[in-house]
């Protein structure tokens, strides 16, 4: 089966900035995008009141969907799913089995962080996959030469999608940065729990560790992913961080609502 990208999309500007960037994405993982858009309108739906959904009819959503999928380089299947985003979310990954599920994140700016309610952690929770969160301001919609992926220092595996994440490094010839926010793990260590996953066994370049100190890991994470030195952010979220009901407030949740730069989530088994 050919790769493919799971592309959200309500028509707005962080979907659209987030489009731009799969696209690219695409190019060079020779993948196509299955664009979906979700027609929110059960009564019970609690962003309905907020005017943050878009009230499009179903013919205006085909057309919608028929001018974006027309304008785009790569190919495109466009699917319209109906109800909860994270529910229409798992049923297109369990038809599609995308490579990524990638979406982009409204400006969250003067919103207090316990009232942020984001989709991307909706979707997490329901369905722990792969995921690219695009910020709505990203400075550039090139694929990525530059990631850092943050790491605890324990020990993690990807699972099933540990090959779709080491061919995604692989195709993008990015060179990797493993980031470790100072605590009693040693530097090595950190390398180590990366290279036991073998996502970065066929990188041409040598993978690079950094060690910073912060008063939390979040914060650590953060003030080093600054788009002048890298293009992306991947964070390693464990399963225990999606059954709290605190995860708002995990280091996941943080960096995917505050990073200046697209993250990348992948799910420790």
């Amino acid at each position: 089966m050919a790769t493919s990208l799971l592309i959200l999309t309500d028509f707005f500007q962080a979907a659209n900035r987030a489009l731009d960037y799969a696209t690219n994405l695409a190019e060079p993982l020779k993948a196509r995008l299955v664009l979906l858009h979700v027609r929110r309108n059960s009564v019970i739906d609690p962003e309905m009141f907020t005017g943050e959904l878009s009230n499009l009819s179903k013919e205006a959503i085909a057309l919608a969907l028929h001018s974006v999928a027309g304008n785009l380089s790569v190919p495109v299947v466009a699917e319209v799913g109906h109800g909860r985003v994270a529910s229409a979310v798992a049923d297109a990954v369990s038809r599609h089995h995308p490579a990524l599920i990638v979406l982009g994140r409204p400006n969250y700016d003067g919103t207090p962080d316990e009232l942020v309610q984001t989709t991307s952690l909706d979707i997490l929770r329901t369905t722990p996959y792969p995921m690219l969160v695009v910020p709505h301001a990203v400075a550039s919609t090139a694929p990525p030469r530059r990631i850092l992926l943050a790491v605890d220092g324990e020990p993690f595996t990807l699972g099933e999608y540990t090959g779709a994440a080491r061919q995604l490094l692989t195709d993008l010839g990015a060179e990797l940065t493993v980031l470790h926010v100072a605590n009693d793990t040693a530097e090595t260590e950190a390398l180590d729990t990366v290279l036991r996953t073998g996502l970065a066994t066929d990188l041409q370049a040598m993978v690079r560790v950094r060690t910073v100190a912060a008063s939390t890991p979040a914060e650590g994470i953060l003030a080093t992913a600054q788009p002048t030195d890298f293009d992306l952010v991947v964070v390693i979220a464990r399963q225990h961080s999606f059954l709290g009901k605190l995860f708002h407030r995990s280091v996941t949740a943080q960096v995917l609502v505050h990073s200046t730069v697209p993250v990348l989530v992948l799910t420790a088994k």
